[in-house]
């Protein structure tokens, strides 16, 4: 094993010069991953452990890494994270897990600070921290606030319209569309058509619906950026709620610089596209007084994966959030 991009913190606070913090990516190869890595390379405050190309399939030697590190990012399939997870015994690493392991599971903390209540003092003692899915962080994003105010019914039927870029789809899907772009992969494509996406269990739970929504995720021929709507009849609010009531939820929890609230159309479109690149997220409301439409737009690497990931880091770190994010 091998200690990469060893960097020393330039900043002071106090006084006092500030420690630098050894990372591992564990599944530094991936989307998510390189994402990460490109992020947290050219930062002055993390040392990034890595391993040789040998090392990198060795458990013995992620192990080693894992326990030598202030911070792990999982970047594994399901079951691999699981294994990794076993691995942490060091009773100081933090684990932030970008997979779908542990999205639900008791004893983890749900990574999207702008929505969980308390984040920041529950971090303080985290020591296993689950990063959103790339769908689900719009659709909870625009959904739970709503639930949490008590505007939106908890049994409300609510449908959900995803489109993202094939990066989400990892390293197959990006050499699919990228050397073999031609018949069916030149159009936007639904999948998941059997409502059974690995998303909908977290959507669900972490929300607080009584019911999964009707899901329709497309990807489409872009390499990266999401859009998620949320349509919404007027009956499912409660009553008396309108939706000036649901921009005021909005405007008031969305004020940071990672997550805003902004009415940013495109002369009358809403591209899909608009974020990507970036680590933000835009929330809009548009409709009228009877259909409403919610809408959240990001990049699926981003505030989606790697950049979300890495804002949870932060808040462990005790640091702005937005520190080393693009935005």
């Amino acid at each position: 094993m091998e200690s990469g991009e060893k960097r020393r913190n330039k900043a002071f606070v106090s006084g006092e010069k500030k420690s630098v913090k050894k990372v591992f990516i564990d599944g530094k190869a991936g989307t998510t991953g390189l994402r990460i890595y490109e992020r947290l390379s050219a930062r002055e405050d993390v040392e990034i452990i890595t391993l040789s190309e040998g090392e990198r399939k060795s458990p013995e030697a992620r192990k080693k890494a894992i326990n030598a590190s202030d911070v792990v990012f999982l970047c594994l399939p399901d079951e691999a994270a699981r294994e990794a997870v076993t691995f942490a015994e060091n009773a100081d690493t933090v684990v932030i897990d970008a997979s779908t392991a542990h999205r639900t599971e008791r004893g983890w903390l749900y990574g999207f600070p702008e929505v969980i209540k308390g984040f920041k003092d529950k971090v303080k003692d985290a020591k296993r921290i689950a990063v959103p899915g790339c769908h689900a962080s719009g659709f909870v994003a625009l959904v739970k606030p709503l639930i949490d105010s008590g505007v939106l019914k908890k049994n409300a039927l609510l449908t959900c319209t995803s489109v993202t870029g094939y990066s989400g789809g990892g390293k197959k899907m990006i050499e699919e569309y990228e050397h073999n772009r031609v018949g069916l992969l030149e159009f936007p494509r639904q999948y998941a058509l059997g409502q059974c996406h690995k998303h909908l269990k977290e959507m669900k739970a972490v929300t607080g619906l009584e019911n999964a929504p009707a899901f329709m995720p497309i990807v489409a021929p872009f390499y990266s950026g999401m859009e998620v709507t949320v349509p919404l009849f007027c009956e499912y609010l409660e009553q008396g709620k309108t939706k000036r009531d649901i921009k005021e939820i909005y405007k008031n929890l969305y004020s940071g610089k990672i997550v805003g609230y902004r009415e940013n159309d495109e002369n009358g479109f809403l591209s899909a596209g608009a974020y990507s690149g970036k680590d933000g997220m835009e929330i809009s409301v548009y409709g009228n007084e009877e259909r409403i439409l919610l809408t959240a737009r990001y990049d699926n690497l981003g505030k989606g994966a790697s950049g979300a990931a890495i804002e949870c880091m932060n808040y462990v770190l005790g640091i702005e959030p937005e520190t080393g994010m693009e935005l």
